[in-house]
């Protein structure tokens, strides 16, 4: 999925005009409820602690979220603000809530080791 359309999603799903937030290349969204001054920096170094994956540990944990806003799902980790979007093409047709959870936890676990930022949705001061 190309970026302009994950950003669009988040922005249809992300509930609040005022809530800053901040997009990574393969899809987790780390919402930043209480943002610095360098939106990008606070939110990389958040996916860098709660990111990567370590199975048998709270990091290893998920849940799904059917989303209403846009088709596919959210996935949720060890850290409410940080979630990632699995589309329904990614899932396949006969997803379950373990398919999808586990590609999005596995694509979170991607964006926790590479940090690599594609958009920046800075709310402050609307």
């Amino acid at each position: 999925m190309i970026t302009e359309e994950l950003v669009q999603v988040w922005r249809d799903v992300i509930q609040g005009d005022e809530k800053s937030w901040v997009l990574f290349e393969n899809g987790t969204c780390v919402i930043l409820m209480e943002p610095g001054d360098d939106l990008s920096a606070q939110a990389v170094e958040l996916l860098r602690e709660y990111g990567p994956v370590h199975g048998g540990t709270p990091a290893g944990d998920f849940g799904t979220i059917d989303l209403d806003q846009a088709p596919g799902w959210a996935v949720y980790g060890h850290h409410n603000d940080i979630l990632t979007y699995v589309a329904p093409e990614e899932a396949g047709t006969d997803a379950t809530d373990l398919t999808v959870g586990l590609l999005g936890r596995s694509k979170r676990g991607q964006d926790g080791l590479e940090l690599t930022v594609v958009h920046v949705e800075d709310k402050r001061g609307r």
